[in-house]
């Protein structure tokens, strides 16, 4: 199967139809085998009827059902798991995203040698406060900590060759940090196309000041997780050496001044509880580093959801 296209969705019931009718308008033209993988996460709309209808006229549309909203890194994993195609195709379900540009993405994974294309929404149609101000801001720091040159991480436009999504685990709001991810999962050749970024049709947008939060957070972690995975104590012991180091010497110059001074008052001196203090929390992290060497670092259930349906799949 030459593509696998990966649609999360929610509350998306009037653009459906008509995102899938263009998909497959443009892989018909191209002479694609193809499948349109659609993962409803929790709609309390008629997505699913939707789904379920499209799927009665067309075999090469498939459907995940999720019991209630997981998340978009859920749909994502989910969708990963399932894709069968060469190369894997995501893209958002409110039309904003134009299939259009899926031959070109394709081109570049299979003939220019891509692990990965970002799409770069150059020009764009959403609130210049509300989300595209805090859109570059998050890019720009995003870009400097993982030293990937991409310009719109949080592109839902993406290519992939199959063996990366097959090889990450997409979770909380990780799904703004794929090429974060591959990266670390050792794909290095991660490139970026500009893509059209078209006004929202139908519905409202998802976007809150929580996901973006949120998604700084995720970022330290995957940037913490990434290096210090697999060595913990390479982190935690540094510090943790650090700091019982400073403390030893404090301690070594109080206890030398109380010999000199017999009369020298220890516990009134700010410099005994500083001491105490980095001892104690040089200890802690020298533990910290030590379970972090036992305890596994990625839980069993991390990505395991309760799927009411699918289809196709």
């Amino acid at each position: 199967m030459n593509i696998s296209v990966v649609i999360p969705l929610f509350n998306e019931e009037e653009s459906l139809p008509e995102l899938c009718a263009w998909i497959q308008r443009v892989m018909d033209e191209n002479g694609f085998s193809y499948e349109i993988i659609l993962v409803d996460d929790g709609s309390t709309d008629h997505s699913w009827c939707v789904i379920e209808q499209l799927r009665t006229d067309h075999s090469c549309i498939k459907g995940i059902k999720f019991q209630r909203n997981y998340g978009k890194s859920a749909a994502l994993n989910e969708g990963f798991r399932a894709a069968q195609g060469e190369v894997v195709i995501t893209m958002d379900a409110n039309l904003q995203d134009s299939p259009n540009e899926i031959p070109e993405l394709r081109k570049m994974i299979m003939e220019d040698g891509y692990d990965m294309v970002s799409g770069w929404k150059k020009k764009r149609y959403d609130s210049t406060l509300t989300k595209n101000i805090p859109s570059k801001f998050f890019n720009a720091v995003t870009r400097s900590m993982s030293k990937i040159p991409l310009h719109d991480f949080n592109c839902g436009l993406k290519a992939y060759k199959n063996k990366v999504v097959k090889s990450i685990e997409v979770y909380g709001e990780m799904h703004r940090y794929i090429p974060v991810l591959a990266k670390w999962a050792g794909f290095k050749r991660i490139g970026e196309k500009i893509v059209e970024h078209r006004p929202r049709k139908y519905g409202v947008t998802k976007f809150g000041w929580e996901r973006f939060i949120n998604g700084f957070l995720d970022l330290a972690s995957i940037m913490f997780v990434g290096r210090f995975g697999k060595r913990p104590m390479h982190f935690f012991g540094l510090w943790g050496t650090f700091s019982f180091f400073i403390g030893l010497l404090l301690s070594i110059y109080l206890i030398i001044s109380k010999f000199v001074d017999p009369e020298y008052a220890l516990t009134n001196r700010p410099a005994f509880f500083l001491a105490l203090t980095l001892l104690l929390l040089g200890s802690q992290l020298f533990l910290a580093g030590f379970m972090g060497e036992l305890i596994a670092r990625n839980s069993a259930e991390r990505n395991s959801y309760l799927i009411e349906k699918k289809l196709g799949v």
